[in-house]
């Protein structure tokens, strides 16, 4: 199964933010969207960084309460790794468990964002495919039988 499975299951909404933000208007965002991470754009909308809900854990402990008042740029991720609709879940969930991130960036042929899937995707993902495998062994089964 592809990543393009994953995002016609969830969409493609991308909740993403500009670098200058506060760490503190960042986590409100996380917060009332439920999400663990946002995308970081330029003003063009190109991919600058992620913040996860880990950077800001990490932040707050460094500097304290004060971290809240500075730039997400400050704390981001910078070196996004992403992933393309053609890529299969499997590729996916080993680079999501070699390199211990929980959300990934989906890129176009052109570098352009068009998803973001989380490792919660995935395995969601993967629990339905092994449903359906099973329900057609059952089948084959029984018809074999």
């Amino acid at each position: 199964m592809q990543v393009s499975h994953i995002l016609r299951e969830k969409g493609r909404e991308i909740v993403g933010i500009e670098g200058d933000l506060s760490m503190g208007e960042a986590s409100r965002l996380l917060a009332a969207r439920r999400i663990g991470a946002v995308i970081v754009r330029d003003p063009g909308g190109a991919l600058t960084g992620i913040l996860s809900e880990r950077d800001v854990v990490r932040a707050v402990a460094a500097e304290g309460a004060g971290a809240l008042d500075r730039p997400v740029h400050a704390y981001m991720t910078r070196d996004v790794a992403t992933c393309t609709e053609a890529d299969t879940v499997d590729e996916l969930m080993e680079m999501m468990t070699r390199r211990r991130f929980r959300h990934v960036p989906v890129v176009d042929g052109a570098k352009q964002l068009v998803g973001i899937v989380s490792i919660g995707d995935v395995v969601k993902t993967r629990i339905e495919e092994t449903v359906r495998e099973a329900a057609t062994l059952r089948d084959y089964i029984s018809a074999a039988g």
